[in-house]
């Protein structure tokens, strides 16, 4: 078997046996695919099958060089989940990757923004400008739903339940979840359907995506990143934002708020509670409060 033919099996495993979507599938085909590179570059004289533990430990070692021990770790647990692939389909009878280790990480809290913050950014966009009423619908569902950057750009209208409030999402896997709709962004909604989505001319592909390019198609995700990052940046927020932010941001008011963690879950579409919990550790404030004011001890 050559690197090629099982870069396809994996592939295919990946979609089928394991429900991933493109962007996962192709992050986990490029870390297999720069292992292979590297020891193309390098003049490695090891074929797949004999691809040793001291050959990969020489590739980590050379990633780790340009990369973040995050990078790193990411880079390993791709590289495990193949060889573990190959081992599983008959190709190999151990993985070179049983002895490596991933460096040890530190919790990493995510960024957010407070409401005030997203107050700013949202009154910043001018909704009269040709793609303003758009760019404040983005914001207002990124924040007002919780939903993946990913979900976004594949909401459909027919999706979009407005009489209950809530909209069908089809989450990693094809997973399907139901998330509230809140009033903000219900109206934004409608007001971007009702005028400027109503004035442009659609391309058949997307009649029923709700968020659409200026040539009337699915916008993606590098252009909601760069959008959010230049509304930002306009208005003055020194903070690493993305629309993933909007999420974060999103759970820890929620928390902050009093909503249990198993509710903010089912929102979000954790598939393990111990995903949320990252949201307990953003505002030790708040659980101080918490503590002061309902501890015996006081």
């Amino acid at each position: 078997m050559d690197w090629n033919q099982a870069i396809e099996e994996y592939k295919s495993y990946l979609k089928i046996e394991r429900g991933l979507s493109i962007n996962s599938i192709s992050s986990y085909e490029n870390d297999v695919i720069s292992l292979k590179d590297y020891l193309l570059n390098n003049h490695v004289k090891e074929s797949l099958i004999d691809c040793s533990s001291e050959t990969i430990n020489s590739f980590i070692y050379s990633y780790s060089k340009k990369n973040s021990s995050r990078s790193q770790a990411r880079k390993i647990s791709g590289l495990k989940s193949f060889f573990k692939f190959l081992v599983f389909e008959g190709y190999l009878k151990t993985s070179p990757m049983s002895n490596i280790d991933s460096p040890k990480l530190g919790r990493k809290l995510p960024d957010i923004l407070n409401v005030e913050e997203i107050s700013k950014m949202i009154n910043s966009i001018d909704e009269k400008e040709n793609f303003g009423q758009r760019n404040k619908t983005i914001i207002e569902i990124l924040y007002g739903t919780g939903i993946r950057v990913s979900e976004l750009i594949e909401l459909r209208i027919s999706n979009i339940f407005f009489k209950e409030n809530i909209i069908r999402v089809l989450g990693k896997g094809e997973k399907e979840r139901f998330v509230p709709l809140g009033i903000k962004a219900k109206k934004s909604i409608n007001d971007y359907i009702n005028t400027k989505r109503s004035l442009q001319r659609i391309d058949e592909s997307s009649n029923d995506i709700l968020i659409l390019s200026k040539y009337g198609k699915k916008l993606t995700r590098h252009m909601i990143f760069t959008l959010i990052r230049n509304i930002s940046k306009n208005c003055g927020i020194n903070k690493k934002i993305s629309p993933h932010t909007f999420r974060h941001s999103f759970a820890s008011h929620l928390l902050k708020n009093g909503a249990d963690l198993r509710s903010i879950q089912l929102i979000l579409g954790h598939e393990n509670i111990t995903t949320t919990e990252i949201y307990t550790h953003l505002d030790s404030k708040h659980l101080l409060t918490i503590m002061k004011k309902y501890h015996p001890r006081k």
